[in-house]
């Protein structure tokens, strides 16, 4: 009996992934399923530049729209939290031109009604619902806006508490308003103005701006790892 060749060794076999076909801006690609829009487009050979942040769902950069196999609706995600399906179709959302107002909240001597000064449009709204439709994050931002201009500046900070910024709301808007942005000013407002600061917080700020901890960070700063170590253990 020949004797085995104790050399070789059984390998697994590697499962390649199933790829399904998606279309990017019109172009058609294989990919493998359930990578997220964002990865396809790199596996694709996409250079995509604008619209990479966090890759994490929180800074909102990757606004994209798609279209599932069958659907005619277009439909609104953020491209690092939506995974490719078989026949989708998707392209990412360009700058868009939104107005910006510029202001200095802490100088605002009325900001309820500062709002109309700074976002004329915002009382337009037609109760459309396309900006909520379009948030990824499933905010009421019409109920928002609402609130906004009869001045309930508190719930509009705490329902856009989760906004990421991706703008898609505003491109949708037939009345032409920045829902996003409208709610950022409301929410800038509502702290600077509205809400009651924390015990000792000025008194802290003032402290640090006058220097009273310079020698502490000093110190500190010039300490190497293990003395910082046992910094660290004596204050605990």
């Amino acid at each position: 009996m020949a004797q085995e060749d104790t050399n070789i060794i059984d390998q697994p076999e590697v499962m390649k992934p199933r790829m399904v076909t998606i279309e990017i801006s019109g172009k058609q690609y294989e990919v493998p399923e359930g990578i997220t829009v964002v990865k396809a487009m790199w596996y694709a050979g996409q250079e995509v530049v604008r619209g990479i942040g966090c890759l994490g769902g929180f800074c909102g950069a990757c606004s994209t729209y798609y279209r599932t196999k069958d659907d005619p609706k277009v439909r609104t995600c953020l491209a690092c939290q939506m995974a490719v399906q078989d026949g989708m179709s998707f392209t990412m959302m360009p700058p868009f031109p939104a107005r910006k107002a510029i202001y200095d909240i802490q100088t605002l001597k009325d900001p309820r009604q500062d709002l109309f000064n700074l976002y004329p449009e915002a009382p337009l709204c037609r109760n459309c619902n396309a900006c909520t439709e379009a948030c990824p994050q499933k905010i009421d931002v019409r109920e928002g806006v609402w609130k906004a201009v009869f001045g309930d500046f508190q719930n509009v900070s705490e329902s856009f508490m989760d906004c990421v910024m991706c703008g898609m709301c505003t491109p949708v808007c037939i009345a032409d308003i920045a829902p996003n942005l409208v709610a950022l000013y409301v929410s800038r407002a509502q702290g600077a103005h509205f809400t009651e600061k924390p015990v000792g917080l000025d008194q802290r700020i003032k402290e640090i701006q006058d220097g009273r901890f310079n020698d502490e960070w000093s110190k500190i700063l010039s300490m190497n790892e293990k003395e910082l170590a046992d910094h660290c253990a004596t204050v605990k």
